[in-house]
């Protein structure tokens, strides 16, 4: 099974739909962009979000089973993916990308 490398590219914080639609809360995302996570035998990377996880499991998932070429040539690398967390209020943008073994 391959590992799988997972980088924080972007994060995004939509401070208007925060404003008018989000209870406060104390602890808002806390990752980093440039921030790395390997994910090995395909298990979640610890210190990577919950939420962020879930996104991007299936992905892993099939990059660490030899997976590849996701709908049809979407990326250059064909090993890799662009999976954003599902937060709608801070969206992080990750790399997902096959490390060959």
């Amino acid at each position: 099974m391959n590992n799988i490398r997972i980088t924080v590219i972007r994060k995004i914080h939509h401070a208007d739909l925060s404003a008018r639609y989000e209870n406060p809360i104390e602890h808002a995302c806390s990752m980093k962009e440039g921030e790395i996570f390997i994910s090995k035998n395909g298990e979640k990377p610890e210190g990577l979000c919950e939420s962020a996880w879930q996104s991007m499991l299936p992905f892993v998932m099939t990059l660490a089973h030899g997976g590849e070429n996701f709908y049809d040539g979407w990326m250059k690398n064909p090993k890799s993916a662009m999976i954003s967390c599902n937060d709608g209020f801070r969206p992080v943008s990750f790399l997902i990308e096959t490390i060959e073994n």
